[in-house]
């Protein structure tokens, strides 16, 4: 995800719903008894469990079956009353602040048609007339049936009075209205840095940035206070912890967005583990230094490595592929860094013991992202953990080269049900093989991670679940399966959410599964995880929320 959003946050002024949050318990050896436990090891084995001790410091100290004694002091223990314990959720690929940021402003993702769009957006400005900018995310061209993309003209009908600034579902484009681009400068003959498109109409911009182009914007928004950047994140945590999300990388954190993260630990404020990726090179450099973080804040917060942009997305289409696009057939996509770039981008991190992780989402972009990793490795040695994020079109012939460069494919199930009849006019059904490939990888020998791209998903891991393990979308579409030779077994759709994603972050010693050792990171749910079908894991819910032997949500 990118765009203003994820670089500034925005300027706003309103009360975040908080999380009912338990009384603390204290930290000493606690006894969590009477559960149906369950958790994977780092083979992909079920591991289930009737008890878990938890010492002093919030890690795992023992699993107890039925027949194993329970130790006679403890100073806390609680009776789970026969329910499901599993993991917390490690949501491989998210943005923290644009979750937070996104949940207190206007949000199109719920519209279904330009019409009921622009009727919220009108709603929202007079709903807020002090605000000097209407900010906004989620709307899809594709899901309003368009053919096209909305125009600046329609947003003034809306709002004629004041700037508008829209991001697409993805993040990958701007719509704005035309005080936007008054108050930007933006004219018909402004020109996008490299890697951008302004989509114009008769010569004049048509109010939608591609990109690169929204970087036009940026300096011109007001950016928010510190203040509304900590709102921002308490709400993202109240939302992530109700999911049943207790890690998750975050992916593009700026100076700003660390801050806050630091803030948040400083005053006991911070609950998620946040596993944080540098929004490119410079905030690398500006928040880490020569290295990446220490673990922080009692493994609450640790910069590990940075990320990287080498296209855009599908559905604005700026993800880079070998041959035109099936709907569009003068354009291939959009180049956010050259081959040479690129190289030396990951190299700069490499150096310095920092972990890439680079967007393609496009099969030209990983094939690109994949030749880098090949050549890099020669002079890198050792376990570098290269990440592909989103790898959601790979070219047949080059789905092994993931296994071969220890590369890791760090994919979101959910953006295959979003995307798949948007993907099926982009590609044309001859290119869909490679699409969305879990299986394909996975057999291949490939590392594999899951998540969300949460705020364009939402950040509920179940129904990434249940469409990992169908390949159908929430209304059981297409029956059987979209590619169902691509569909993952249980195990393996739950281990790429959990171990697999801590795997990927450099994180499994201490998370991703409930063994001795690792911190006791858990949820209570509502149904059993293994015995459920994919309907019901998709409606699952979660109860509790524990981190590190705390309570920290508990549902009303």
């Amino acid at each position: 995800m990118t765009g203003w959003l994820t670089k500034h946050g925005l300027a706003l002024c309103a009360g975040a719903a908080s999380v009912f949050l338990a009384p603390g318990i204290a930290q000493a050896d606690s006894l969590i008894e009477n559960v149906n436990g369950m958790t994977l090891d780092s083979e992909g084995k079920v591991i289930r469990f009737a008890a878990m001790l938890i010492d002093d410091e919030g890690r795992v100290k023992q699993l107890l079956d039925r027949r194993d004694k329970r130790p006679r002091e403890v100073d806390f223990q609680f009776d789970g009353k026969g329910r499901t314990l599993i993991p917390g959720f490690f949501d491989a690929h998210g943005h923290v602040m644009g979750l937070g940021f996104g949940a207190l402003t206007l949000d199109l993702s719920d519209t279904r048609t330009l019409a009921e769009a622009l009727a919220k957006i009108t709603q929202y400005a007079a709903d807020n007339p002090g605000r000097p900018w209407i900010i906004g995310n989620g709307w899809n061209q594709e899901v309003w049936g368009l053919d096209r993309f909305p125009t600046a003209a329609e947003l003034d009908a809306a709002v004629p009075d004041r700037p508008v600034y829209l991001s697409r579902v993805d993040g990958h484009a701007a719509w704005v209205n035309g005080a936007a681009m008054t108050a930007a400068g933006v004219s018909g003959a402004s020109t996008s840095a490299s890697g951008g498109t302004i989509v114009k109409i008769g010569g004049k911009p048509s109010g939608i940035f591609v990109d690169a182009a929204m970087d036009l914007f940026s300096d011109t928004i007001p950016a928010p206070r510190p203040v509304e950047r900590d709102l921002a994140l308490g709400k993202a945590q109240d939302i992530l912890l109700a999911n049943g999300v207790t890690s998750i990388a975050d992916m593009g954190t700026t100076m700003q967005d660390w801050q806050s993260f630091r803030r948040a630990g400083d005053k006991g404020r911070l609950k998620i583990r946040i596993i944080s990726y540098a929004a490119g090179i410079d905030n690398m450099v500006a928040i880490a230094g020569p290295t990446p973080s220490p673990w922080l804040y009692d493994d609450h917060l640790r910069l590990t490595g940075v990320k990287l942009y080498i296209d855009g997305a599908l559905g604005s289409r700026g993800a880079l592929l070998k041959q035109p696009y099936a709907d569009k057939p003068g354009e291939s996509g959009l180049a956010m860094l050259t081959s040479a770039q690129l190289k030396n981008k990951m190299s700069r991190a490499a150096m310095d013991g920092f972990q890439t992780a680079v967007h393609a989402i496009g099969d030209k972009a990983n094939d690109e992202i994949l030749s880098a990793i090949e050549e890099l490795q020669l002079t890198y040695k050792g376990d570098r953990r290269w990440r592909v994020e989103h790898a959601q079109i790979v070219d047949p012939a080059d789905i092994s080269r993931f296994a071969a460069s220890g590369t890791i494919a760090s994919m979101q199930p959910v953006h295959q049900t979003s995307d798949r009849t948007m993907a099926e006019a982009r590609l044309g059904p001859e290119r869909l093989t490679g699409a969305y490939a879990w299986k394909s990888l996975l057999d291949s020998g490939a590392k594999m991670a899951f998540g969300t791209d949460v705020p364009v998903e939402s950040s509920n891991p179940f129904s990434g679940l249940a469409a990992a393990m169908t390949r159908e979308d929430a209304a059981g579409q297409p029956f059987g399966g979209w590619i169902p030779a691509e569909r993952l077994n249980r195990e393996q759709a739950w281990g790429a959410y959990t171990y697999g994603a801590a795997y990927a972050a450099f994180a499994e010693d201490r998370l991703g599964s409930l063994e001795p050792g690792k911190r006791a990171d858990f949820l209570i749910i509502d149904q059993d995880i293994l015995l459920s079908t994919p309907a019901q894991i998709r409606g699952m819910q979660v109860l509790q929320t524990w981190i590190a032997g705390r309570q920290v949500f508990v549902r009303n």
